[in-house]
């Protein structure tokens, strides 16, 4: 099981490496102003969301699933820790996806944000990960 949880972690770190990525390229592709740069940034953001974020998204959750009912799910009634920290994967998975309509968004050209959110929407995901961070290693309740 020290494998599995060994690669869980190693998908969580890539997939909030492309969490923390995405929405920096969204800062940069709202600023372009060149035709060539903007289809650069396409590019970039349809590979990253469909090539590392998503497969990501998919092992962390295939592989936390797998934890949770080998060795979590027997207690996990009495571990509010983990209830809190469950809920909030699912508000990430939320953004994932939010992230995946605001790509289809650019894609088509009908971006209507400025720079300044994608700059407020990138520091989310930092909150989440401390938060859940916090929670899988102190379990404070």
């Amino acid at each position: 099981m020290l494998w599995v949880k060994a690669f869980h972690i190693i998908a969580v770190v890539t997939w909030f490496a492309a969490l923390f990525y995405l929405p920096r390229l969204f800062v940069y592709h709202a600023m372009a102003a060149d035709q060539a740069g903007i289809e650069r940034f396409k590019v970039m953001e349809r590979k990253l969301y469909r090539g590392i974020m998503t497969p990501s998204a998919v092992v962390v959750l295939l592989l936390g699933s797998w934890m949770l009912w080998d060795y979590a799910w027997v207690a996990y009634k009495q571990m509010g820790w983990l209830h809190l920290k469950l809920t909030l994967v699912a508000i990430l998975y939320g953004y994932h996806w939010y992230c995946g309509r605001l790509l289809r968004e650019f894609a088509a050209d009908r971006n209507t944000r400025s720079h300044v959110f994608y700059r407020w929407f990138n520091e989310f995901p930092v909150l989440i990960l401390i938060a859940v961070v916090l929670l899988a290693v102190v379990k404070p309740f």
